[in-house]
Parts: C-alpha cells; structure tokens; sequence
C-alpha cells in the first residue's frame, strides 16, 4: 500500500505494517489447513484402496474409526499413511526412550506439511523447524539438478543470504562430493566435516555435515544438505531420522520443475554487477510479478530477508506499483524504462528509497530492475563523483589558442597530463578503424553544416585497450564561420560493456524460448491430431457415443489426456479414457504411444483385463517411463453388458433415469508402476437409455477441494443436463463440472438406445 504524493507523508505507512502481518497470518492459517487436508486425503485413498470402497465411503469409514479409536483425525490419518509408506523416522527422544506412535505422527505431519507448502523455501523451513532442529541441525540446503548439470539452490532454511548468494548455482566441475552423491545415489555422513580437499557450506570446516541424494520414481532430481553448529555424532537413528525427513524434499523438487528458474547467464551477469539487481519474473500485462533473483548487492540494500520467491507486493509493499508499472511500459516499447527514486515521496517506516532505477525487459516474462541504494551523504558524494570521473570538457580553438583538455580527458584517452591535448580535428589516428566514418560525419555536421553533434566512438590508447567514448559537440561560429568547437567528452565504457552483456544474455534467453514454443507447439499440435477437440457424434453398435476434448489453458501444459472409442470384433464396442503424469512433449508422446498401443491390441478381442494387463507392459518399455491412469472398457450388444477395468483411474458415472451414481472401482495400480499386474474386471448390466461418462481428473480437480468435493459436484451437475441431448450433455459438463487446474480434460459419454 503506497501513500499518494498528495496524502500526508505515512499516512498509509502506518496501516502497512499491520494489513502485511495479517494477510500473513491468513496465508499461515489457510496452509495449516491444506495440510491437514492433504494428510487427511491421503488416508482416504489409501482406505479407499483397501476396502475396495468410493472415496466418500473411505470418508465415513475414516470418520467412524476416529469415533472408536479417541484420535484426532490428523493422528489417524498420520497412523493409516504410515502404515503404508512405512514410517518417516523422526528425531531421537530426548529423554533416550524408545521412539513412540507420537513422534511418527509428528514425522508424517512434518514430511506432510513440507509437501503441502506452496515453494521449496518453505518446505526447507518446515523440514528444519518441525524435524531437523530436535537432531540438532543448523541449517538445511535444497539443490535442483537442471538440464545442464548444474545444480540450482532452490531452497534453504537457516542459512544466511550472503552464503546463499555464494552457492546459488554449482556447475558440474563444482564440489565433487554433492555431484558424486547425485551419481551414485549414495548419502555421505561426515561427522567431522569434509575434510582439507572438499568445500561445502557451513559454520567451519570441521563442523558435521550430511548429503543426501533426492529422487523421484529412481531419476535423480537434486542433494539435500544438512548442516551442524560444530562436529556431530551421526549414529545410525540420526541416519535414518535424517533421511526419512528429507525424503520428501525430492517430491518437492520435482513439483518445483515446473517453473523454470531465472536462466544461469543472466544470474551471472547480474550476480558480477557491483549496484543492486534482481529478476522479476511474470508478464507484467497480465500477472502478478513475483521476485525470482536478487543478487548479493541488492541483498544488502534491502537490507530484509531475502525476498527471492515472493510477490513483488511483499518483497517491495512502497514501490511495487510502481515497479509494475515501469515494468509494463518496458515491455511493450521494447526499451529500458527509468525512475529517479522510487517509491517517489518518502514515507514514514519506510526502508531506504530505491535510486538511479533502471528496469530492462528481459524476454516475455522477465524483467530485470537495476538500482542503487543510499541515503549516507559520503556515499551520495562518492557515487557523484565516479559520474563526474568519466566526463572531461574540451575546446579547440580554430583562429589560434590550441586546445585545452579538463583534467579528466588525460584520464578517457590514457594520456600524460604533461603531453599536449588532441583537438578534435586531429582525433583520427586514435579513433578504430571501424569507426572513422562516424567521426567524419560528426567533423562535417561541425564545419560544414555548423550545427552541434553526438556520436560514440572507440579509442584505441596507447596500452593497447578500448575505451567507448562519447562526443558532444558544438561549433563556434563568428559571422559565419566556425572559429573553434566546445564540448563534452563521456566515457560510457563500463556501461556499454553491461548493455553487451545483457543484450548477449537476452539473445540466448529468446532463442531458448523461441527452441521451447516450437517444441510445445509441436506437442499441442500432435496432441490435437490425435484427440480431437470436438469429434462427430457417432453410432456404435447399440451405441449412440460423443466425445470431447479441451486442452490446457495455456498451450505451455500439453497434456496427456487421452480417449479412444471403436468398434471391435463380434459387434462390440471398446472404450477407453486415459491420463498421462505430468505435462509438455514427453507426455504427448507417451499417450500417442499407449493409445496406439491400444489400438493395436484391441482387434485381438481380448477382454478388457487382458488388455489392461499387455498396456501396462507397454508402458513399462516405453521411452521416459511413463505413468498413467486408465480405464477400458467393452461393451456387448447382445445382452447390453459393460465389462470393464480400471488402473488406478476415477470411477465411470453411470446415469439412470434422471439418477446419477459413481461406479465402484476395483483398487488396482496405475500403469507402468510394476511389472506382472493381473487386473479385475467389473460387469455392469446397461438399460436402453442409460448414459455412462468416462473422464479424466481435468473435469473435477479443484484447487481449494479434495476430491470427494469434486464427484459430488459431477454427480450434481450429471443429474441436471440428464434430460439434454448427448451433444448438450457433454458442452453441459464441461462447463458446469469442470476443474478450476486449467488442466485438460477428457469426457467420454456413451448412451445405450433402443
């Protein structure tokens, strides 16, 4: 919230503070309750798998056992994952006893309330707060492995932001030990530090220290590092606390993968510049800006925590509209937008304004702010002075007098103050060869033309370097002729070397998204040809059948939803829904792959078990390994059966009479989870009229409800377009029922006739 200049100074100030720790206090409230939510939903599933029972029924049956048992729902919930996960050891005792059903409860809340935080940062700080602290660890460190075999600090808790600054990103000749763990899968316990040829962070060399390698489904995603005050016994219930706790943080990395960092060249650009520098990132037409690199400099300015993750609004509460602002006009003239001070009027409790504000579009979504903070007078002074350092007056007199140089000319042209000055005429042995067109404009503009001129030139000294000079000049005209020249030398070396730099970075930055559009193009555009948004309505054997598919909201998110409907041998129908993990190309092509597959399997007439069972051989063998949902299912004319299966899928919604109800799914595991799974089949008897939808999770994932909330609001939505025709029906639900994820969606509608 930002006083406007008309207002009295702080006039707003003084609500800052306050509206700030309660907005905080919300965001804590509002994450401690997707915590438990998330915990919470996590033992339904798994009751739900067990008993062989719907989601909401696992939601009574789990009710009802918190009425027998006297435990609180999270307890419970935290025994039933527990059971089975295994259990996420936590910190030893302190009294020495045994580790107890308590401290296991509070190891699964920890590791669950990590999962649950909305960045890396915040589940490093959990992880430290809620179950590293009691084993007596320090400081926690997250590394992201990238593409390119570095490794990105993307999150920390008790480290200080100088050293974070230092170990932002290791490139793969770094530290051989965090690399080595990453490659070999193996955890390094050193109770006594590295030892003299290894430098890892922390307090001193000898103080303790273990690396942790993180994976996900096998594939390493980075190392975590935990860190001690001093030297430390790491016995084997330390270990294995240690790496139960930390387990999670590989989840939490690789949900994290999907928002690119800033990109490593212009971190190292920014992170060399001695002002204060940071990265926004976000179209600033269109979303908020979020704060995604500060380097050391602007650390210290701010002179806070470091504000690396967070919204632009809380980062800088004084000046981000501002900021914003800025950052618009920036990208949409394609140049550089400036401020002298912001925010403009100075209010009361607020830290140090920003200077000399220069804010640079960096591609479509970043946007880089260059500054300089300050309010000491010595400073202020010094900072005047470098200005004044690289710009020098001169003047040469045509009709006799010479030429007489400032002293800060001797500096631009590394000249001895004792040698005589150059005039202007006699700049050319001195100037690059590429340049010399330009100086003989700027002479003719001065001689001829007798009007004044600009033009930057590069000087080649005497000790071989470059400088790049800029030339003001103006002629002295005496009745008509030109008597002399007056002007200003400025050397722009320094800032002519930063704009090279970032004009170099910003090149590679577009080019890299320019590889990453085609390559989601290419992806949404397979996708497309494969699944059809809006197929004809087409009759099937006793089937009349409509189909739809929407992609993501943004064309980025390609996903792996797919859908299959077609006649099979003996008159019947085979149908099928599925759902690729993840996003982008790969899970384009892997749901080509199975869809194909499918395809292909399905002439033999197999039932739909069968052909679950081959699928998921199929995806085990296919190329990135692959995960899905699915289910298949036949449909027999003859006597109007429906025999299906389903891998680990939501369960099909059969409508009836105006009445709609979930089908109950047998607990069977996804695709390309293990080898050699032998999947039931259900039968369901159909009657002339009834509907059956099959969907994908894009059709009722919300993001503030579980999933129980989500089928429900289907079931509803189902029951009020029962009366609508079949094309009606399907626009109906994907308009009424659809998820708010902007994730795709699948719907798959089937009426039995007469």
């Amino acid at each position: 919230m930002i006083a406007s200049a008309s207002g009295p100074a702080g006039a707003d100030a003084t609500r800052t503070d306050p509206t700030v720790a309660g907005l905080t206090a919300e965001i804590g409230r509002l994450r401690g309750e997707l915590t438990r939510r998330h915990l919470l939903d996590l033992a339904t599933g798994i009751l739900a798998a067990q008993l062989g029972a719907s989601p909401a029924e696992a939601g009574q049956h789990l009710e009802s056992l918190v009425r027998v048992t006297g435990l609180s729902p999270e307890d419970l919930a935290a025994d039933i994952v527990n059971g089975v996960a295994g259990t996420p050891d936590a910190a030893p005792p302190v009294d020495g006893g045994s580790q107890g059903p308590v401290d296991a409860r509070r190891a699964r809340r920890v590791a669950t309330a990590a999962e649950a935080q909305s960045t890396v940062d915040e589940a490093a700080v959990t992880l430290l707060e809620g179950g590293l602290t009691p084993l007596g660890v320090q400081g926690l460190w997250l590394w992201q492995l990238a593409d390119n075999g570095c490794l990105r600090l993307a999150g920390r808790a008790g480290v200080s932001a100088a050293e974070a600054a230092v170990w932002q990103w290791i490139p793969p000749v770094g530290p051989t030990l965090l690399h080595a763990v990453v490659a070999d899968a193996m955890p390094r316990w050193l109770p006594s530090g590295p030892g003299p040829d290894q430098v890892l962070p922390g307090p001193g060399p000898r103080a303790a220290r273990a690396l942790l390698p993180l994976r996900v489904k096998g594939a390493p995603v980075g190392v975590a590092l935990a860190v001690w005050p001093g030297p430390a016994e790491l016995d084997e219930a330390v270990r294995r606390s240690l790496s139960g706790l930390v387990e999670v943080a590989g989840t939490v990395l690789d949900a994290d993968a999907s928002e690119p960092p800033a990109a490593p060249a212009l971190v190292d650009v920014l992170d060399a510049l001695a002002q204060p520098a940071m990265v926004l990132r976000g179209d600033p037409a269109a979303t908020a800006l979020t704060v995604e690199h500060v380097n050391e400099a602007a650390l210290g300015a701010l002179g806070t925590s470091p504000p690396a993750g967070q919204p632009l609004t809380l980062a800088l509460p004084f000046a981000h509209a501002e900021l914003a602002r800025l950052a618009r006009r920036a990208h949409a003239a394609h140049r550089v937008q400036d401020a002298a001070r912001l925010p403009r009027v100075r209010e009361a409790g607020a830290p140090a304004p920003l200077l000399d504000v220069r804010i640079l579009p960096a591609g479509p979504e970043r946007t880089v702010v260059l500054w300089h903070v300050s309010s000491d007078r010595g400073l202020s002074a010094a900072r005047a002075m470098g200005h004044l350092q690289g710009v020098a007056t001169f003047q040469d007199n045509l009709s006799g007098g010479g030429t007489v140089w400032s002293a800060s000319a001797y500096r631009i042209f590394g000249i001895d103050p004792q040698s005589p000055p150059l005039p202007l005429l006699a700049l050319r042995p001195w100037v690059h060869p590429d340049d010399g067109q330009a100086l003989t404009e700027l002479l003719e503009s001065l001689t001829e033309r007798q009007t004044g001129g600009v033009s930057v030139l590069r000087i080649v000294r005497d000790d071989g370097t470059t400088r790049h000079v800029r030339v003001a000049a103006e002629p002295l005209v005496d009745r008509g002729v030109v008597t002399g020249v007056t002007g200003v030398f400025q050397d722009v070396s320094e800032n002519r070397r930063t704009e090279a730099a970032l004009t170099a970075t910003f090149d590679q930055l577009t080019a890299v998204q320019k590889q990453a559009a085609v390559r989601h193009q290419l992806a949404l555009r397979l996708q497309q040809a494969i699944v059809p948004e809006t197929p004809d309505l087409r009759r099937l054997p006793g089937l009349l059948a409509a189909a739809r598919y929407r992609p993501a909201v943004q064309e980025y998110r390609v996903g792996g939803d797919w859908y299959d409907v077609l006649p099979v041998p003996g008159d019947r129908v085979l149908m099928a829904v599925g759902d690729i993990a993840g996003h982008g190309i790969e899970s384009a092509t892997g749901m080509v792959a199975l869809r194909n597959a499918l395809r292909g399997l399905a002439v033999t007439g197999s039932a739909p078990g069968r052909l679950m069972e081959w699928l998921n051989e199929v995806t085990l063998h296919t190329s990135g390994h692959p995960t899905a949902t699915a289910v298949c299912a036949l449909y027999d004319p003859r006597d109007r059966s429906l025999t299906w299966s389903s891998a680990g899928h939501l369960p099909l919604l059969l409508l009836r009479e105006g009445r709609a109800r979930l089908l109950e799914t047998p607990g069977d595991v996804l695709l390309g989870a293990v080898p050699s799974v032998t999947y039931r089949e259900v039968r369901t008897p159909l009657r002339p009229g009834d509907t059956l939808l099959l969907y994908t999770d894009g059709l009722i994932e919300r993001r503030q409800d579980g999933l129980d909330e989500g089928l429900s609001h289907l079931v509803e939505v189902a029951e009020k377009l029962s009366g609508c025709a079949m094309r009606e029906q399907v626009e109906g639900l994907l308009t009424g029922a659809a998820g708010d994820t902007d994730d795709d969606t699948s719907v798959v509608a089937i009426r039995v006739q007469d």
